[in-house]
């Protein structure tokens, strides 16, 4: 698991993405959960100027990083059962890539780790509220000192190919359970979000989606 940026489009395209999930709601659209309702924010992209913006990593791990274009954390609402639930979005420019950041959400057989670091806690979520992240995340009790290290507990990830890779990959492969996909078009459309099947594709992004009926808490 590397560090990537930029990787599979020309540099304004790949800021046009970035840009364009910067406009997304602070919860994913259309997303569901699996269990009691925590706190939904957006990790990644942040401010084009931040440098601190929340990361994955496998425990031992202190370089390799996985920096998705897009990151959407569910933090749980129990301090006594602290872990996280992610949607991540990648847009792949080309089918060599799309392989390399397949390979970065594989399953293992170890826990991923969410790392929140203190400075983005610390900062407001929305431009016109200045109420700190940290005061939004309920399973968090007192301003944070350290980085906010939690285990993934459910991992999707949506993945945005060009038009052209997107028809052949439909046509012929199957997706694993965690995956979804989507023509890049779509994740760089002017409010994309609001899109009815961009809605419908992201709750089915869920493993409440695997159920045929929900508790009531879930719902």
């Amino acid at each position: 698991m590397r560090a990537h940026a930029g990787t599979g489009f020309g540099g304004s395209l790949d800021q046009l993405v970035r840009r364009r999930l910067r406009t997304w709601p602070q919860r994913p659209p259309g997303a569901k959960v699996l269990g009691p309702q925590g706190t939904w924010l957006r990790g990644r992209p942040g401010p084009p100027a931040s440098p601190c913006q929340p990361f994955l990593k496998l425990p031992g791990s202190n370089r390799l990083r996985t920096l998705p274009d897009g990151l959407w954390l569910h933090f749980s609402p129990d301090p006594d059962e602290p872990y996280c639930d992610i949607l991540c979005i990648e847009a792949c420019g080309s089918l060599q890539n799309l392989l390399d950041k397949r390979s970065r959400f594989a399953p293992t057989t170890g826990s991923l780790l969410a790392v929140c670091p203190v400075a983005w806690l610390l900062a407001p979520a929305q431009e016109d509220d200045p109420t700190p992240r940290w005061r939004l995340i309920r399973l968090l009790r007192a301003e944070p000192t350290a980085p906010l290290v939690l285990p993934v507990r459910d991992m999707r990830v949506l993945f945005g190919l060009r038009a052209r890779h997107y028809e052949g990959f439909a046509a012929g492969q199957v997706p694993h359970p965690h995956e979804y996909f989507c023509p890049v078009e779509a994740l760089i459309a002017e409010r994309g979000h609001e899109d009815p099947a961009m809605c419908a594709l992201i709750a089915r992004a869920s493993a409440a989606a695997s159920f045929f009926r929900l508790p009531s808490e879930a719902r």
